[in-house]
């Protein structure tokens, strides 16, 4: 691996992780306009449109791919298919969860609780390899859980958070540790578009469900030419390919370090575009969780030799 892949691939991942930043104030700003109903847009439209608009993207990405690497591209298996559509569920539920809990707590707050993923991945990991995890991550899940605390100001906070928002926010984080789990493990053999798609596919199954289940007013479909596009570029679209793209180039570690800008720029947007107030114990707590990314994914062994 070349130095310039290496810088590459983290200007890719740094872009796709800061569009995954982006992607809650848009949620919540697009729960704040009306639709042609003069309905406010539902969690169950913002959603939806949200996995129609993505699907059609990635469809028509994995048409370009075939088009142009027919001869290369390899076809998925009806295993691969199932294996993927299932682990997509997980995709669904992240955005349902994750969506419903901003819509009772800040956004600030909302991506604090889901980037409780790094110790519940440490749970997973422990759970599926049956070992105890390393010194590090054990260290790492502790400054998380501290960081925690100082970020969502538990501490100051007189007024209290809304549970179903904090429930949801940890529902949100659970599902994304499933979710990460089967992007990096199953069907690895097929082309990242196609996995996408399937894992996509899943999701949107849930989604259906899940809108069905609660969409009980008119349907703003103007939704699809407003929000909609912007959700779907910066939820479903844009961050898969550069991370995609970037991860083989920075490797596992370094682009785990790079993907945590995700936090401070969900962050930051809250601040400047939503108004949410972000104290400087918040910001302490915020950077304490990427110094805890930054601990769990250097590689101690090669350091110590």
């Amino acid at each position: 691996m070349t130095k310039n892949e290496t810088i590459k691939g983290v200007f890719l991942v740094s872009l796709g992780a800061t569009s995954y930043g982006m992607l809650a104030t848009f949620v919540k700003l697009a729960y704040a306009a009306k639709g042609i109903t003069g309905l406010p847009f539902t969690p169950a439209e913002v959603i939806s449109s949200q996995f129609i608009l993505g699907i059609i993207a990635i469809l028509l990405i994995n048409a370009f791919q075939k088009a142009k690497n027919s001869e290369i591209a390899r076809k998925a298996s009806r295993k691969n298919i199932t294996q993927l559509m299932i682990a997509g569920t997980s995709t669904g539920l992240t955005s349902i969860f994750y969506y419903m809990a901003v819509k009772f707590i800040p956004v600030s707050i909302g991506i604090v609780l889901l980037m409780q993923t790094v110790w519940m991945g440490v749970l997973l990991e422990m759970f599926l390899e049956k070992k105890a995890p390393s010194l590090a991550k054990i260290i790492a899940v502790i400054i998380v859980l501290f960081g925690t605390v100082l970020a969502t100001n538990l501490i100051n906070n007189n007024a209290t958070l809304d549970w179903r928002g904090i429930v949801l926010g940890l529902l949100a984080a659970a599902s994304f540790t499933t979710t990460m789990y089967g992007a990096n493990s199953v069907a690895k053999e097929i082309s990242s578009a196609q996995r996408s798609l399937y894992m996509l596919l899943g999701g949107a199954v849930i989604v259906l469900i899940f809108a069905l289940a609660t969409q009980h007013t008119p349907i703003n479909y103007d939704i699809f030419y407003k929000w909609g596009i912007l959700v779907a570029l910066f939820g479903t679209i844009i961050p898969p390919m550069l991370l995609n793209a970037g991860f083989p180039l920075t490797g596992i570690g370094l682009g785990s370090i790079v993907s945590s800008l995700e936090l401070p720029v969900s962050v930051t947007m809250a601040y400047f575009l939503l108004n949410e107030e972000v104290i400087l114990l918040q910001w302490i707590g915020i950077f304490l969780i990427i110094f805890a990314i930054v601990i769990m994914n250097i590689n101690w062994r090669k350091k110590a030799s």
